[in-house]
């Protein structure tokens, strides 16, 4: 149950005032690593490259390269000494590092668990390459990424897939099998990278290791135990990921300082909070601008793909406010529309709306968490009832935008979302129940890779679900990604599902397929 409304008007000021009071007492984040000394001689005696490479938001000249050095990835501390570590980094033309165009080394540092995350620059636009790590004798893993056109460019295409929420004990990641073969440019994973619950508690696929984490070296365990799975580690190395998070890197239905819990102790919420935000940032191929301040993370931020597509990554979570109704199914009542209600929080709305006016690209996507789609989840037009964690909760905020889109004549929104476990291809209206508006933009949503267990193709209820929703085109409930396609005049949308995820040998094909042409904001099956 969440806190009411009086407990965080009386506990709001003195609950940031206490965090920072004891701040400085935390785990050290800031600390510079063009500032640190240099790193001292050292040779692993085991692999330090256990949980492999991996690229990240690239632009036209500069891509982020990341590893973390573990001997021991499941152990506090991972297994490496508390010093500083030289990495040396390398970058090539090819595979056999014959061609080395880039190259330096760079210090991991204890405070930061050993990472390194590397900002290349000065390379070629629309590129691929490939790059390693050295230490003493260990060499990484070779991993392959690429640099984006130029901002003046305009692409004849771009592929990319858009997944999110992988539950380890729930199932298999069986599904990167098949998006390693698609040859994709980029990788968009939308939250839920990992989940934050005890050992056994979603299922017994595969367990996690420990009780619901809640120390620095608890998430660092549980996100080195989720990087472990080969499959996974595989796709970080194939391709560029942009990635943004949603409840679960921390904890489940948080809403910006608010737990969904009411007899948490606010000061240890936060703390807890700055543990997450450390860990993600030291697992994720990222750029220092991300790199968290205390129990704060600027993780919202625009990625371009030449003048082919704008993509604003959103983050849904940390700037929003409490969940209405008691974040329970409700009907979009008076809390829901409530103008205080807030999913972006004031600064990043602005930043949005004015890279979106500012915007000379084809398409205008906004890469984000939760279903944007005013979707009645109980099919029944008597008596609807919409999720308050999802944009209905905060439907005024959502029709502002989409208003604000729709006079503004932004070109070709699109929304990518995910988090709720299942597949939805929707179209969006400044009031998606007057199905007589025009529509405004297109959402797809990406069901989770594997979190749920196999899922079954549709609910029972799909006909009256699709009936009460007339903005829901597509609506399926197996696991899986989205494959997208992305051209001057067309964004083709494969919804790509695996039969089972439960063991292995899951099988993944097209379930369904659509198109949407330029200009005209429609839901077309391919």
């Amino acid at each position: 149950m969440k806190f009411q409304q009086q407990q965080r008007i009386i506990d709001g000021n003195l609950t940031r005032r206490r965090f920072m009071s004891f701040a400085s007492g935390l785990s050290v984040y800031a600390i510079s690593v063009s500032g640190a000394s240099a790193g001292e001689s050292y040779t692993p005696t085991n692999d330090p490259f256990t949980l492999g490479v991996a690229s990240g938001d690239p632009d036209d000249q500069s891509v982020v390269l990341w590893t973390r050095l573990a001997t021991a990835p499941l152990q506090p501390g991972g297994g490496m000494p508390p010093r500083f570590i030289d990495v040396q980094w390398q970058v090539a033309d090819d595979e056999s590092f014959s061609k080395i165009v880039a190259s330096g080394t760079h210090t991991a540092t204890p405070q930061l668990a050993h990472s390194v995350h590397v900002e290349v620059d000065g390379l070629q636009p629309d590129r691929w390459y490939f790059y390693r790590f050295l230490v003493a004798d260990a060499i990484s893993p070779v991993g392959r990424t690429r640099t984006m056109p130029a901002a003046d460019v305009v692409s004849d295409k771009v592929r990319f897939a858009v997944t999110s929420c992988q539950n380890y004990e729930q199932g298999l990641f069986t599904a990167y099998a098949q998006m390693v073969e698609d040859n994709v440019d980029l990788v968009f994973h939308l939250g839920d990278y990992i989940y934050e619950y005890e050992a056994g508690r979603n299922g017994k696929v595969r367990t996690h290791q420990g009780s619901e984490i809640q120390s620095l070296d608890d998430y660092r365990i549980r996100h080195a135990q989720y990087r472990l799975d080969p499959l996974l580690s595989r796709m970080h190395a194939v391709a560029p990921w942009i990635v943004t998070w949603d409840d679960h890197e921390f904890d489940n239905n948080c809403a910006g300082e608010i737990s969904e819990e009411a007899e948490v102790d606010p000061v240890a919420f936060l703390a807890r909070r700055a543990n997450a935000y450390q860990a993600y940032y030291e697992m994720m191929p990222i750029r220092a601008s991300c790199m968290p301040r205390g129990h704060d993370m600027r993780l919202y931020r625009e990625s371009k793909f030449g003048r082919l597509v704008d993509f604003q990554v959103l983050d849904t979570r940390q700037y929003r406010s409490d969940q209405p109704n008691l974040d329970r199914r409700s009907p979009l009542n008076e809390e829901a529309m409530a103008q205080t209600q807030t999913m972006l929080g004031r600064e990043q709305r602005g930043w949005l709306y004015r890279n979106l006016l500012r915007s000379n690209a084809h398409w205008n996507v906004l890469a984000q968490q939760v279903m944007m789609g005013l979707v009645n989840r109980v099919a029944d037009v008597e008596h609807p009832e919409y999720s308050m964690d999802q944009w209905p909760g905060y439907a005024f905020e959502r029709m502002e935008l989409m208003r604000f889109m729709r006079d503004r004549k932004i070109s070709n929104p699109v929304v990518l979302t995910g988090d709720i476990h299942s597949n939805w291809a929707n179209e969006l209206r400044v009031d998606d129940l007057k199905p007589d508006e025009q529509p405004v933009a297109t959402e797809f949503v990406a069901t989770s890779l594997s979190s749920g267990g196999n899922g079954v193709d549709q609910p029972k209820n799909i006909d009256q679900l699709l009936s009460a929703n007339p903005c829901v085109k597509f609506h399926n409930l197996q696991r899986g990604y989205i494959l997208c396609d992305v051209t001057p005049n067309q964004w083709r949308a494969d919804y790509r599902v695996v039969d089972q995820v439960t063991q292995p040998g899951g099988k993944i094909t097209s379930r369904a397929a659509f198109v949407v042409e330029s200009g005209q904001p429609l839901i077309n099956e391919a």
